[in-house]
């Protein structure tokens, strides 16, 4: 049982708890019970999305900055990197975010719309497979963070970067292993970009369906490397990344 938003206060839930857990059925009380145990989880969601929030103000600056990537490693489609502001000393924390892979299709689509109302500002870049086989993944992964940042309306004092530290960058920038899982302004990038990207996916899937690239979301499982087997590649293909499979 999850807290429902109708009610805005968990007082609310305890006075609901309170009257359950004394009234004398036995069916009802353990309906107080389930209520309580909903209070207690909320409260810990609360104290752990909370420690994303702090993790970000420890650096001691007013405007943090989170970008991550999505797409790295498929053998078809663009990657994307999304950037992302979130209020300075905001008490509304938007409970659930976490790592975007860590979350379930539906629940990462509807943070990304909770995240885009509440952000003060996001942006989101992308590099084509075309522009992955000429320049290279590493290159266009890092030319992704930077556009991604250059594309806020505001100008962060800090970007949290995931996994490395941004070349070639103008910005103070502090890179962070697992830093959607530790940033509450990288979490939210990564949720951002991976459903921006995985609905581009599934646009691609009807165009091209033989390769079923709304499921896969263009990465190298069996069926897709049969597909590409059998039908050789597409336009959304990373040549680069099939010199090995089309030369068995």
């Amino acid at each position: 049982m999850a807290l429902n938003p109708i009610v805005h206060h968990e007082k609310d839930y305890e006075a609901i708890h309170n009257i359950l857990s004394a009234d004398h059925r036995k069916n009802v009380r353990a309906l107080g019970d389930t209520v309580q145990k909903s209070i207690t989880n909320h409260r810990h969601e609360i104290e752990r999305v909370k420690a994303f929030y702090d993790f970000d103000k420890s650096f001691g600056h007013k405007v943090v900055a989170g970008v991550d990537e999505v797409g790295r490693g498929p053998l078809a489609g663009p990657i994307v990197a999304a950037a992302v502001i979130l209020p300075e000393d905001s008490e509304d924390l938007i409970l659930r975010i976490n790592d975007s892979k860590k979350l379930s299709k539906e629940l990462r689509e509807e943070l990304s719309e909770i995240i885009k109302e509440k952000a003060v500002s996001y942006s989101i870049a992308m590099k084509t497979s075309d522009e992955i086989d000429e320049k290279g993944i590493g290159f266009c992964n890092n030319e992704i963070f930077k556009e991604a940042i250059d594309g806020l309306s505001i100008v962060p004092d800090l970007v949290l970067s995931d996994g490395y530290t941004i070349k070639e960058f103008a910005y103070r920038n502090e890179a962070v292993i697992k830093g959607d899982t530790k940033s509450a302004a990288i979490a939210c990038a990564s949720i951002i970009a991976k459903v921006y990207r995985d609905n581009l996916m599934e646009k691609f899937g009807k165009v091209y369906p033989e390769y079923n690239f709304d499921k896969n979301v263009g990465y190298g499982t069996k069926e897709h490397i049969e597909a590409i087997l059998n039908h050789g590649s597409c336009e959304i293909h990373r040549e680069s990344f099939l010199r090995n499979i089309l030369e068995k």
